[in-house]
């Protein structure tokens, strides 16, 4: 933005997100979703109400930072060959919009995940966050079914689980991350996926605030 001269001013960060999804979804035909473009615009951890009043009465939603500070040790493993956002996605995109009733109420049911989570960040209660990541996995099978998600998402969850790692998918598949409370059992899972022909590698997360980034518009 610098690089045109535009400043947060001209183009504030919550329309920002809206427009680069406009941008994938309208120039590009990438289906997509808002999730990701405010991670972008806002970087760090954010958390995100898209409640219909929210987006009904503004065009967006709330986007709060959070602290990132003495976050547990989260990782991240992926396959060599990942999954189609798109193809995956697709067929709950228009379950959703047709307001099939058991799609609707998945989405309520990450909704009320994520302000959970919320809470346990906050309180730094990470027990509390794996268990509410290993829901957040479960209810999304539900959805998806094992066909949907495809052996490889499920064979390295369950290759987490046999380590004791709590672990759910970040996005559309051929990834998952997930929060390891024991540093041994962290290295054996580090072993375990790499055995497995995964890339596997321990999450330093980006904080803007602490490393004292300014992010001029």
């Amino acid at each position: 933005m610098r690089f045109y001269n535009v400043t947060d001013g001209d183009l504030p960060k919550p329309i920002r997100a809206n427009f680069i999804l406009s941008v994938e979804t309208d120039e590009l035909f990438i289906t997509a979703g808002l999730q990701d473009r405010v991670v972008q615009v806002y970087e760090g951890l954010i958390y995100m109400d898209f409640s219909k009043q929210l987006m009904d009465e503004n065009g967006y939603g709330e986007y709060i930072p959070m602290d990132m500070s003495n976050v547990p040790p989260f990782w991240l493993a992926y396959l060599g060959d990942p999954s189609d956002s798109g193809r995956i996605h697709s067929n709950i995109r228009q379950r959703w919009l047709n307001g099939d009733p058991v799609v609707v109420q998945a989405i309520k049911s990450f909704a009320e995940l994520t302000d959970q989570a919320r809470v346990a960040l906050e309180c730094k209660d990470w027990p509390r966050l794996a268990d509410l990541m290993d829901q957040n996995f479960e209810l999304r099978r539900s959805v998806y079914t094992d066909e949907g998600l495809g052996p490889g998402n499920l064979k390295m969850v369950q290759l987490a689980r046999d380590y004791g790692s709590a672990v759910k998918l970040p996005g559309s598949g051929g990834a998952v991350v997930g929060l390891c409370l024991d540093r041994d059992k962290l290295v054996e899972l580090r072993n375990a996926f790499q055995e497995a022909g995964c890339v596997f590698c321990e999450i330093a997360p980006y904080d803007p605030l602490s490393a004292g980034a300014h992010i001029q518009g």
